[in-house]
């Protein structure tokens, strides 16, 4: 299959199947180490990747609403806290490809969660890894404009230039890195501000601070 044919939805699939084969390699203990979200462990955080695949439309509903909208990540995480790394292991693997909520826009949900989550574990324990071009070109242009992810008032009045893959974005003084670490950055991870270089680097540092 070539690039110009493979959808979100088979991007998405590829990336939770490097998640799992990755997951496999884990320790107790680094299941249970914390990660890039805050508050969340790693089985925190594959919790939330799979915690919406057999939601149905009344699920939903009831989970926005015990979790008043904002919280309802919370809420499918502690819904799933009693779920071990294994269980988790297996509903993850019976859900490579995303169903419910993750499916919706092509898969644009999965694709983005699931690779940003990915990225959160693996930065957390030092397992660093570049994402498949593919997947990053595909998915930074969906993150400026991301209303879930808050991207847009990080990056307001910034210009964004990747430097290992074709992608720019904005005007203004420029913020220069890795797509990834920009990827990390415009979802609110503060960790990645050591990695941006450029005018508008320390700009994007003070707002990912606040």
């Amino acid at each position: 299959m070539t690039t110009e044919r493979r959808t979100l939805m088979d991007l998405a699939y590829e990336e939770r199947s490097d998640l799992a084969r990755y997951l496999a390699t884990l320790t107790p203990q680094q299941w249970h180490a914390p990660s890039l979200c805050a508050e969340w462990t790693v089985k925190d955080v594959v919790a939330h990747i799979v915690s919406y695949e057999d939601l149905r439309f009344w699920g939903l509903l009831r989970r926005f609403a015990k979790g008043r909208v904002v919280r309802a990540n919370e809420v499918g995480v502690e819904e799933l806290a009693h779920m071990t790394p294994d269980e988790l292991m297996g509903f993850l693997n019976e859900h490579l490809r995303p169903r419910g909520l993750t499916a919706a826009f092509g898969g644009m949900i999965g694709l983005v969660d699931g690779t940003i989550h990915h990225q959160d574990i693996r930065r957390a324990l030092g397992h660093p890894r570049a994402v498949p071009t593919d997947r990053l070109t595909r998915i930074l242009p969906l993150i400026p404009s991301n209303p879930r992810l808050g991207a847009g008032r990080r990056i307001r009045g910034l210009r964004l230039r990747a430097v290992d893959v074709d992608w720019q974005h904005g005007t203004g003084p420029e913020v220069v890195g890795t797509g990834e670490a920009l990827l990390m950055a415009m979802s609110g991870r503060r960790q990645v501000v050591g990695e941006l270089e450029g005018d508008g680097a320390e700009i994007l540092a003070e707002r990912l601070r606040d």
